[in-house]
C-alpha cells in the first residue's frame, strides 16, 4: 500500500513535496551565501583582548569609522582609560572588565551591548596569550589557563554572538582571530599552537553547523602571521631569554582591517601575509620538510638578548599592562600586508592574474 502523507495525498506525490522542501532548502542556502551584514558606521561591535595590540587598534579604528564599540578586557583601568579617548571625541562607547576564560564574565559582556546598544551586530573573539617553552617543561596548570583563554574565551564568545543573532533575527557577523600556528605546529610555542588549533577547528565545525541550520551568521577565522604588538612582553616565558619577534612583521592595523572588513562583508578566511597563507599552503603540500625548517630557524629568531621577564610580569593569570598597540619587537617592519587588501577583492586579484598571464604567453609566442 502507499503511504498517505500528512495532508492526505498518497505516496505518489511525495517525491514532488520533497523536491519543492529541497528547493526551498536550496534558496534559503543560497540567501545565505549572499548574507548582508550592515554598514560598519550602523554598526555595534563588541571587541575582546581589547586593552592591547590588535584589539585596541581595532576598537580605536572601528570607532573611527563609526561603529559603535564594546571593548572588553581584564585590565580595567586601560579600558577606562580607552573608553574616555574615543568619547571625549564623540565616538560612542562602552568598556567591560573580563576574563573571557570565565563564561559569566563574557555573558556580562552580550549583556552589557544589549543594555547599552540594544544589541550587538559583530562579535570579535580576539583576546589570546601564549606561552613560550617546551611542550615537556611547561606545567599544567599554565596550559589549562592558556586554553580558558584562547579555546574557551572562543566558544564563550560564539555561543553568546550566535544566541543573540539567533534571537535577533537578522544577520550578523562572527571573527575569530586565529593565528598561522593553528595551520602549522611549532617548536617553544607547541601549547599556543594547539590552542589555535583547536580555535580552527571550533570555527570551521561552528560555520558548518550554522550554514546546516540556515542561521544568518557570517563566520570568519582571521589567520595573521607574525605581528608587531606586545604579544612577547605579554607571554609566559619558561626560556632564559625573552622571546621576541625577530624577521617580516605586520603591523596589528593590518588584522584591525582585515577585521573590518569582515564585519560588513562575509569572508571565510583571511590571511594577514603572504607569510601566512604560504606556511598553510608548504606546510600542506610539503609537512616533513615543514617540519625541518620550523625547527631549524624558528629557535634563533624567538631569542632577545636580555633575561626572560619573571612569570609575575606575564598575562597568562592576570592583566597585563594595557594601551600598547606595538611590542619592543626588531626586524623588517611591514607598513601593511598587500596580500591581505588584495585578497579583500579575490575576483580582481583573479582577473588581473589571469590577465597577466595571457599577456605573459602572447609575448613568449611572439
Amino acid at each position: 500500500m502507499r503511504e498517505k502523507n500528512h495532508n492526505g495525498t498518497t505516496g505518489c506525490g511525495r517525491k514532488n513535496e520533497t523536491t519543492n522542501v529541497d528547493k526551498g532548502k536550496d534558496k534559503r542556502m543560497g540567501n545565505m551565501n549572499r548574507l548582508s551584514l550592515k554598514k560598519l558606521e550602523d554598526q555595534v561591535i563588541v571587541i575582546t583582548g581589547a586593552s592591547s595590540g590588535v584589539g585596541l587598534v581595532t576598537a580605536r579604528m572601528a570607532a573611527k569609522r563609526g561603529a559603535k564599540v564594546v571593548v572588553a578586557a581584564r585590565n580595567e583601568s586601560a579600558l577606562q582609560e580607552l573608553v574616555r579617548e574615543l568619547q571625549m571625541k564623540d565616538y560612542p562607547a562602552v568598556y567591560v572588565r573580563a576574563d573571557v576564560g570565565i563564561e559569566e564574565d563574557v555573558n556580562k559582556i552580550a549583556e552589557t551591548a544589549i543594555k547599552e546598544f540594544g544589541g550587538f551586530d559583530t562579535w570579535v573573539n580576539n583576546a589570546g596569550v601564549t606561552i613560550y617553552g617546551y611542550a615537556m617543561e611547561v606545567s599544567i596548570e599554565d596550559m589549562k589557563r592558556m586554553f580558558d583563554t584562547n579555546f574557551w574565551g572562543v566558544v564563550y564568545g560564539s555561543r553568546a554572538a550566535v544566541r543573540h543573532f539567533k534571537e535577533k533575527g537578522h544577520p550578523g557577523a562572527l571573527i575569530n582571530v586565529g593565528s598561522l600556528f593553528g595551520d602549522q605546529g611549532t617548536v617553544i610555542q607547541s601549547v599556543y599552537s594547539a590552542s589555535k588549533f583547536a580555535v580552527h577547528g571550533w570555527t570551521e565545525s561552528l560555520r558548518m553547523e550554522l550554514e546546516k541550520e540556515n542561521l544568518p551568521v557570517s563566520v570568519t577565522l582571521v589567520h595573521p602571521g607574525r605581528l608587531d604588538t606586545p604579544y612577547n612582553e605579554h607571554a609566559r616565558s619558561y626560556l632564559e631569554k625573552q622571546p621576541v619577534h625577530k624577521g617580516m612583521l605586520y603591523p596589528p592595523e593590518a588584522v584591525a582591517e582585515a577585521i573590518l572588513f569582515a564585519a560588513g562583508h562575509p569572508k571565510r578566511d583571511i590571511y594577514i601575509g603572504s607569510q601566512a597563507k604560504a606556511v598553510k599552503l608548504i606546510g600542506t603540500a610539503f609537512p616533513r620538510l615543514t617540519d625541518l625548517l620550523i625547527e631549524r630557524l624558528m629557535p634563533p629568531t624567538q631569542y632577545a638578548g636580555r633575561p626572560s621577564n619573571s612569570p609575575e610580569e606575564s598575562s597568562l593569570h592576570k592583566a597585563g599592562y594595557g594601551l600598547h598597540e606595538r611590542g619592543t619587537n626588531i626586524g623588517w617592519k611591514r607598513k601593511t600586508s598587500y596580500y591581505m587588501k588584495a585578497s579583500k577583492h579575490p575576483l580582481a586579484v583573479t582577473v588581473t592574474f589571469v590577465g597577466l598571464c595571457g599577456l605573459a604567453w602572447a609575448k613568449l609566442r611572439r
